[in-house]
């Protein structure tokens, strides 16, 4: 997003849509998605009285608050309403009703509730005194009114109420309860909703997907919790169910508000049937959603600490949709990760062997933005193949069919905690293909992160596929003063404040976790969540064992993106999970950092060509303006070296180091478009990267960035250069599936909806690399088509296999010497800072040249310091480090024996402690034991 991982311009068929500038990220609604109804009709015209919006908010038992200053000479009152006709006409309320008096106090909020909800603050309170819990619990199901009335007893304001707060209030013990589906010892399950507002629940049995047989099960309500539930008998397993809601929706009758019939999914559906219909019964301990062998301890690979860990990052489609060794009836899904003889998994065994740790698939909880029934979708009927590398009909082609096909990144969440119907073979048997699915991964040994989306819902109000919205309307959701749902993330936004919204989101990350063998999770846009919500999921997980849970929880990693934009910007209704805010959690976000002053630029240049360390600026200049002058080039490469050696250390706030002006500065002290470039505690804490799969790819990137004329071999070696700097750095590394490949989306820098076309991964190098399939889709790529059109139309940016197999080299090394060298791997800020330094920083620090030196006595192994040089010129590089002076210091074992004649010539001059490094070329040099 933007940044790191943006997802920029209107989104047809949900997921994100971004528009941003550094840390700061705005985004889009995309235009597919549902939107909550307008104001409309008279109720919006009268003067002070609009019952369309909720202006009111009931934020505790006795507490209303009212968005104007009180009136003296007026009384207000809230009006509870069960009856259909209510409404206010000419000052008079209409339909039977129920007022409580409300009474001004002008003390205003309470310390306690100004805390936690500071964006209320300023609003005229209203104290309603005790209402019995009786009669309190039932106005919480009908339609609720906060009236301004004169002397007369006319009308003069009126608004609805939002009522997050008090249903948190009354129904606290909510917390505690088991939602879903629970079962006893004799596989009798118990189905239990939390619907405070509804007015009845009925539970919906039938013996199809569909249809057959169909029951209907009054639930019974638990006071206490708001609970509805009924327990059933042991023929239900297997059986599909709804329930049926009667409840007040604000959003119902054009946004006027009515009482509504729904039928809906269970929030807490573990199963679904195809095309999330409906929920299914079943016990996730049953042996038949199993694989052989599931569950035994053997089968996943060992943890690694959160700081060792290197992260492959993949889409389920991509991994073998056009992988011919896999059978045509399994490309695309779950199953064909269970294929271990296939091209995909003998790459994912190797890429273990070499030293990565796990998996990050991108969404594979249940989304909306994609047909589950093959026989619903729709795939381009042109002849992709026959259009020039330059031309457009690929992506107009693909346009007519996105909205159907079998495409897309997934980020449009529906159903939180059940597998993607249209990644299983059979959507009927989701949950044993994606257990299928992390067993071939532990057994490729690697453990499996998921990539979780809890920040939005692809629908709300009373859209066909809103679920969360239609049973407790108003409370999932996050709403803006209106009443409105925010959309900040592109979509209607989620609440995590709420009690039970935080408590779905942990909920449902302890059953990945524990009934799904999954080793980690990725919060999307995680800094509009709050901090404490991120808190909880970690207690949650810290609190399974192998013992009780057959899990240990403590080893699963979380990071996320802790971007700080929208309406929760800068901490305003409550304690982020952003970049600053998580650092001491343990909790890792993305370094954007690392990445744009690798990279170059942003994701939202105009120009695309703006370079940055790993690209050529000043030391290879590739013409663009966007550039500037040779002295502005130079002045911010400095600046971008600096923050390319704060992302070395793990980003730290605290770490101290001379920059390129020769100051002595702090990690938080270098510049990062007016924000502090370090901003963790711990090295653990920063996931580093230099590409993901929003934006355009890292070789993309560099085609755009790089001299035209660059040969294909030094892009190999650029591209291996701005990886190292991920790789060899302090902290997690993340890397997009296929960059060590040279992976191109053909310059697509927003690929979510692009189709199999323009996300290709080819296995086989003599398939290229998917450069020069076409223009990036106009949708999201059109004002780069200029600059992408002379590029896609040169063949010689197409790799071959010379290069993608030397890319391919050159990463495995890397990661072989990192997972190989404890240099790489220090655990805490007090040992980086005494370890890791930078020798040559300062004024007359070479441009385009990093060195690192890591002093590794008393660590494991043989050696007593390890130094890295990054030489991203064109020309050779002479690096003298006194330390190093009179000392037995070799190539890393690694690198002497590689393949890369060009890194083999680097060397050393024990009389002066100089490194030579070739051009391009990143070398890491050991200092072995006197």
């Amino acid at each position: 997003m933007r940044p790191p991982h943006a997802r920029p311009g209107p989104r047809p068929r949900g997921a994100l849509a971004a528009l941003a500038a550094a840390s700061a990220l705005v985004l889009l609604a995309p235009a597919g998605a549902t939107a909550l109804p307008a104001p409309a009709g008279p109720a919006a015209e009268r003067e002070g009285v609009d019952l369309t919006r909720q202006r009111a908010h009931w934020i505790d038992a006795t507490t209303v608050l009212w968005p104007a200053d009180p009136d003296p000479a007026a009384s207000y009152a809230l009006a509870a309403s069960a009856d259909e006709d209510f409404d206010i006409v000419g000052g008079r309320i209409t339909g039977e009703h129920d007022l409580f008096e409300l009474t001004p106090d002008p003390g205003g909020l309470t310390d306690d509730q100004r805390a936690a909800r500071p964006h209320l603050d300023g609003l005229a309170v209203l104290d309603a005194g005790d209402l019995g819990a009786e009669r309190l619990r039932t106005a919480l199901t009908e339609r609720l009114t906060v009236v301004e009335r004169d002397a007369d007893g006319t009308v003069t304001a009126a608004t609805g109420v939002q009522i997050p707060g008090v249903l948190d209030d009354v129904y606290a013990a909510a917390a505690t309860a088991d939602l879903g589906a629970t079962w006893d010892g004799a596989g009798r399950p118990t189905l239990s909703l939390w619907a405070p507002t509804a007015r009845s629940v009925d539970l919906v049995l039938t013996t199809g997907a569909t249809g057959g047989v169909r029951r209907t099960v009054p639930l019974r309500r638990d006071d206490r919790t708001g609970v509805w539930s009924v327990r059933g008998g042991a023929a239900w397993a297997g059986r599909h169910y709804t329930f049926d809601v009667r409840v007040f929706s604000p959003y119902a009758d054009g946004g006027r508000g009515a009482f509504v019939d729904n039928r809906v999914t269970d929030p807490y559906s573990v199963d679904l049937s195809t095309d999330s219909v409906s929920s299914r019964l079943v016990d996730l301990d049953d042996p038949g959603l199993a694989p052989r062998g599931w569950g035994d301890p053997d089968r996943k690979p060992a943890a690694v600490p959160f700081e060792d860990a290197a992260i492959h990052e993949l889409h389920v489609r991509d991994h073998s949709v056009a992988d011919p060794t896999v059978p045509a009836a399994l490309r695309g899904t779950f199953a064909a990760f269970g294929e271990a003889d296939s091209a995909g998994m003998r790459d994912l065994a190797g890429l273990a062997g070499d030293g990565m740790d796990y998996v990050h698939l991108l969404p594979v909880f249940d989304i909306a933005s994609v047909p589950e029934d093959p026989d619903d979708r729709a795939e381009p009927d042109c002849d992709l193949e026959s259009f020039a590398p330059d031309s457009a009909g690929q992506q107009a082609c693909i346009d007519g069919v996105r909205a159907r096909d079998a495409f897309n990144w997934g980020y449009d969440p529906y159903h939180y905690t059940v597998p993607e119907g249209s990644y299983a073979a059979d959507p009927q048997e989701r949950v044993a293909e994606f257990r299928t699915m992390v067993d071939g991964i532990n057994g490729a040994g690697l453990r499996v992160v998921m990539d979780v989306v809890y920040n939005h819902t692809h629908q709300a109000g009373q859209g066909e596929q809103s679920v969360l919205d239609r049973v407790v309307p108003g409370y999932y959701q996050r709403l803006d003063a209106d009443g409105g749902v925010e959309t900040s993330t592109c979509c209607a936004n989620t609440a995590p404040e709420h009690l039970m919204m935080g408590k779905l989101v942990v909920d449902s990350v302890v059953t990945w976790a524990r009934d799904h063998g999954v080793d980690g999770f990725r919060f999307d846009l995680m800094g509009h969540h709050p901090k404490q919500n991120m808190l909880d999921v970690r207690a949650a997980l810290d609190a399974l064992t192998p013992e009780e849970d057959g899990v240990d929880g403590g080893a699963v990693l979380l990071y996320g993106e802790g971007w700080n934009f929208g309406e929760v910007a800068d901490d305003a209704r409550f304690e982020q999970a952003t970049q600053a805010n998580m650092a001491g959690t343990g909790i890792g976000t993305f370094n954007d950092r690392l990445r744009d002053a690798v990279r170059g630029g942003g994701p939202f240049d105009e120009d695309p060509r703006v370079q940055g360390f790993g690209s050529g600026l000043y030391t290879d200049p590739n013409g663009s303006p966007a550039n500037g002058t040779a002295r502005e080039q130079a002045d911010r490469l400095r600046g971008h070296q600096d923050l390319i050696k704060v992302g070395l250390t793990g980003n730290l706030r605290d770490y101290r180091f001379t920059d390129s002006s020769g100051r002595e500065v702090t990690g938080g002290g270098v510049d990062y478009n007016g924000a502090p470039g370090g901003y963790n505690l711990s090295p653990r804490e920063a996931v580093a990267y230099v590409d993901a799969h929003d934006n355009e790819t890292l070789y993309d990137a560099l085609a755009y960035k790089l001299p035209p004329h660059t040969p294909m071999e030094d892009r190999v070696r650029m591209q291996a250069l701005s990886l190292g700097t991920a790789l060899l750095g302090q902290g997690p590394v993340l890397v997009h599936a296929g960059s060590e490949r040279l992976r191109s989306k053909s310059l697509d820098r927003n690929s979510y909806d692009s189709g199999d076309w323009f996300n290709r991964y080819p296995r086989d190098c003599a398939e290229g690399n998917n450069f020069g399939v076409g223009l990036p889709p106009a949708w999201d790529n059109e004002d780069k088509w200029v600059y992408a059109r002379p590029l896609l139309a040169d063949p010689a940016l197409v790799a071959d296999c010379t290069a993608t197999d030397a890319s391919r080299e050159r990463f495995g090394e890397l990661l072989r010497i990192r997972e190989s060298t404890p240099a790489f791997s220090l655990g805490t800020a007090e040992e980086v800072q005494e370890r890791v330094s930078f020798p040559l920083s300062g004024a007359d620090e070479a441009l385009g040249v990093i060195t690192m030196h890591i002093d590794t006595a008393g660590l494991a192994g043989e050696w007593s310091s390890v130094t890295v040089v990054f030489n991203a010129t064109p020309a050779a590089a002479e690096q003298e480090v006194d330390a190093l002076a009179g000392a037995d210091v070799a190539l890393h074992p690694v690198q002497a024996g590689s393949g890369d004649g060009v890194v083999r010539e680097a060397g050393f001059d024990p009389g002066t402690g100089t490194l030579s490094v070739p051009p391009r070329t990143v070398a890491v040099f050991v200092e072995n034991e006197p």
